[in-house]
């Protein structure tokens, strides 16, 4: 997936984590037109179809919108379309209302970025998210990714709806991963990873240093205090979703982060997932 995309011609850059076909589509925080928290388990045994566009003020975002309610009326029950933005769910209700979306689920991503961070279309120069389609499927694998390279164009239609009939006949995939992906609750009974398996995975984890047997450890390196904070900020919001914090030293233009589970004593699958997680940020390091 394109980490720069343009904007009217000149290069943005998307940031968040790595996605790619055949993954565990990741969780979000969005909002609704009620101010209600919303993610995938809203959706769950759907089969969803995902498209997100910068602004429903741009005659753009507002024609896809409206092209998605339109081919939407006519899909199976067991397909869901949601349209996310990072505008005001009070913006996206009067839009909806005004032009009779009903074939949409609009939500909005306006508090944290988190689908935007999630699924690695955040752009970074606007605070908006880029324009595209993903699709997942009933079994919450991600099945299909358009990331639209010109943010001033539309997506092509006819291949979401090419890939979504082929994804309806074959609804649900499995999945095979070494590690969860999402932490879970650690109890004190719980022992720790043991060694054979820290350096099996630690081999795979570029910068990243054992420490005590107990701790790992990356130093991220960035051009200026501005871009190692924004950094941080984007780590804070997945660390917190996933309910797993590292230790965070923040000194000028260098971020220092440690994982541990505290409840047990050293290092479990948790440390490990949030680890991938804060390398697929990728804004450095």
């Amino acid at each position: 997936m394109p980490k720069n995309v343009t904007f009217k011609g000149g290069p943005v850059t998307l940031v968040g984590r790595a996605i790619k076909v055949g993954i565990r589509a990741p969780d979000f925080k969005v909002v609704s037109s009620e101010l209600k928290e919303s993610g995938l388990a809203d959706f769950k045994g759907k089969i969803k179809v995902i498209t997100f566009f910068l602004s429903l003020d741009t005659s753009v975002c507002d024609l896809q919108l409206k092209e998605f309610n339109k081919s939407s009326s006519g899909l199976s029950s067991d397909v869901v379309v949601l349209g996310i933005s990072k505008d005001l769910p009070f913006a996206q209700k009067r839009f909806c209302s005004a032009n009779e979306i009903k074939n949409v689920v609009v939500l909005s991503d306006y508090k944290t970025s988190s689908f935007g961070i999630n699924y690695g279309v955040l752009v970074k120069e606007m605070n908006l998210l880029a324009r595209g389609v993903v699709i997942v499927d009933k079994n919450d694998i991600l099945r299909y990714i358009q990331i639209v390279e010109e943010l001033t164009t539309p997506p092509n239609y006819e291949d979401v709806l090419k890939n979504l009939e082929d994804i309806i006949k074959n609804s649900a995939l499995p999945i095979k991963e070494e590690l969860p992906s999402h932490c879970k609750p650690c109890e004190g009974a719980t022992p720790p990873m043991p060694k054979q398996k820290i350096d099996r995975l630690l081999a795979q984890y570029r910068g990243w240093q054992l420490a005590e047997d107990k701790r790992i450890v990356k130093e991220f390196k960035f051009k200026d205090f501005i871009e190692a904070k924004y950094f941080l900020d984007l780590v804070s919001v997945i660390a917190e979703e996933q309910g797993h914090h590292p230790g965070i030293t923040i000194i000028y233009n260098k971020v220092k982060i440690t994982l541990t589970t505290h409840a047990i004593g050293g290092l479990s699958e948790n440390d490990f997932i949030m680890a991938k997680f804060i390398d697929e940020i990728g804004c450095g390091g």
